[in-house]
């Protein structure tokens, strides 16, 4: 069922890598399984001077499967979730998330942890995850490093975002109509491509040092509150059974 759900393409030094799994690129444990193999080939190769992660269809990724959150596979969810984002975050080529359309809980996550975001006018950004129950281990880890305190209130409200509101945030780098959001992209590319990779590498690894060690720390702290107390709440199951039951939650708040 995967086959083809992560497109992988080279041209001239840029690694186009692209979600393939219209409408909505739903992230299962095995696209992103698939997701953090392309991002580690793509960064063991030395003439990659860049990779842009991108989407095909009406949204960038509306998510982790929430099909996959059952209590027997969570663990296993999570586990491959939090590999592709610390793969991701420890990628030494700059990159690149050209987003065309909603991106919404890990899809916001992902875009959050690339060096640069162009995105279309239509784009929106959120962290929904409150909604149902749980919260985002990943944006908790990341988002106060990277926004400060105004990326708490995503976090707590599940507040969707339009693309001009996340570039206030600072999520969102360049904001353009849809029809010229390639052409930004290939711009964005081309001022990379001109460059030495080794330069490009070093000079990125040195800049995110801190964000790195900060985002260790952080997101194994994330995890332990997630799958030691918050997965031992109520309210995590009750929401989580409420989504897939397409019926509102009755939290009993404990």
């Amino acid at each position: 069922m995967t086959e083809g759900a992560v497109e992988v393409r080279h041209e001239e030094g840029v690694r186009w890598i692209t979600l393939n799994r219209p409408p909505h690129n739903i992230l299962t444990i095995a696209v992103m399984r698939e997701l953090a193999t392309a991002l580690r080939t793509a960064a063991e190769d030395r003439t990659v001077r860049a990779i842009v992660l991108s989407a095909r269809g009406r949204s960038f990724s509306a998510g982790v499967d929430v099909a996959e959150h059952t209590a027997d596979r969570v663990y296993e969810m999570m586990g491959s979730f939090h590999d592709l984002c610390r793969t991701l975050a420890w990628v030494d080529v700059p990159t690149v998330a050209c987003v065309q359309g909603p991106a919404l809980g890990g899809g916001c996550e992902v875009v959050a942890l690339c060096d640069v975001v162009v995105a279309a006018e239509e784009a929106t950004f959120g962290q929904p995850e409150i909604r149902v129950g749980v919260f985002p281990p990943v944006a908790a880890a990341a988002f106060p490093f990277l926004f400060g305190k105004r990326g708490l209130p995503p976090l707590l409200t599940g507040e969707i975002l339009p693309a001009r509101r996340a570039q206030e945030l600072g999520l969102v780098t360049e904001v353009v109509p849809s029809e010229h959001l390639e052409e930004a992209v290939r711009r964005v590319v081309g001022q990379l491509q001109v460059h030495s990779g080794a330069v490009l590498r070093l000079a990125k690894r040195a800049a995110v040092g801190s964000f790195r060690r900060w985002f260790t720390e952080a997101l194994e702290e994330a995890e332990r509150l997630y799958l030691g107390e918050l997965m031992s709440t109520e309210d995590a199951h009750e929401g989580l059974r409420a989504f897939l039951e397409k019926r509102g939650a009755s939290w009993k708040h404990r």
